[in-house]
């Protein structure tokens, strides 16, 4: 197992805005919130910091504004040992948010101005891949331009490293980046309309729609299934759909919990662990942050990240 591969994400930031509530606002109408907590988020930013924290050498390639959170978010990627030689502050622009309402069940909704994120380039793609080290794995995400995770995976396919692709927030995606895509992990809401909108599939039928979708694209599917854990399909491996259960764990907050396991997958992916090994690294990490509130700040660090992995992989982190 490789202990600290190399990661570049080309994906996105937010400061995050998060309300806690005893139940969400019908249209309307207010309703008081719990409890308020502001953070640094976003589906790239945090996928990240998680790798990050597994141990992987991780690069980012991002925007953010010149506003008061540009600077903030440099310093957090840096404090999270992440490398910011590609988070470029944008002039008159402001940092992505999201604001985000969590409701007593744990359930959440999410709103996203994604502010500076729309900078990210083929260009800025190009230079950081002239001078990065070659990544192991490239993680995107939808909360970018297309164009910049086209021509990230168009790079890493160049240097034979692996793409993964987070399709959220739910929407179709080119067809030249699925076919530059070796993993993708939609959640279940996400994969139900990539498989309408790009191969015109019913998802009623989960298990059915995608080994469809999987066949079709030739792409290995993950879609998380949350507190239910993951299926695994990898088309031409001769093995069927593989369910893997999370494990059971009292929620508090689901926010970020899905970029946790991306996040802890890609790691186990670069490191070198079989996928299903991987998928097991990435339900323990995901279900294990739902128990606290907050995206990044929810992930395991020190003494219990040791204990997670002592218990999936049966060998401490370092």
């Amino acid at each position: 197992m490789k202990q600290h591969p190399n990661i570049t994400v080309v994906g996105s930031n937010m400061v995050d805005l998060l309300s806690y509530l005893e139940r969400f606002p019908e249209r309307g109408e207010t309703v008081f919130g719990r409890g308020f907590t502001q953070g640094f988020g976003g589906k790239g930013a945090n996928q990240a910091i998680m790798a990050a924290i597994l141990g992987a050498k991780v690069s980012m390639v991002t925007c953010v504004g010149d506003d008061v959170f540009g600077p903030k978010w440099i310093e957090t990627f840096e404090q999270n040992g992440v490398d910011t030689s590609f988070v470029k502050i944008v002039p008159d622009n402001y940092s992505g948010v999201a604001a985000i309402w969590v409701e007593k069940t744990s359930d959440n909704r999410i709103v996203l101005g994604a502010g500076a994120n729309e900078e990210v380039s083929p260009e800025m793609v190009d230079e950081a891949f002239d001078r990065l080290p070659k990544p192991d794995v490239i993680i995107s995400q939808l909360e970018i331009p297309q164009s910049a995770i086209l021509r990230g995976f168009q790079r890493a396919k160049e240097v034979g490293a692996t793409t993964i692709l987070n399709p959220g927030p739910a929407a179709p995606v080119q067809k030249e980046i699925l076919d530059n895509t070796d993993w993708l992990i939609p959640n279940e809401t996400e994969f139900a309309l990539l498989a309408k909108e790009m191969a015109g599939i019913d998802a009623s039928d989960l298990h059915q729609a995608v080994r469809q979708f999987g066949d079709r694209t030739r792409v290995n599917l993950v879609v998380t299934l949350g507190e239910n854990g993951a299926l695994l399909y990898m088309p031409g491996s001769g093995n069927d759909i593989i369910e893997l259960l999370a494990p059971t764990v009292d929620a508090k907050d689901t926010t970020g919990a899905g970029d946790a396991f991306c996040g802890a997958f890609s790691y186990g992916i670069a490191a070198g662990l079989e996928p299903l090994k991987a998928i097991e690294l990435a339900n323990t990490l995901a279900s294990d942050s739902v128990t606290r509130p907050g995206t990044q700040i929810s992930y395991a660090r020190n003494d219990h990240l040791e204990h997670l992995l002592e218990q999936v992989l049966n060998q401490p982190k370092r």
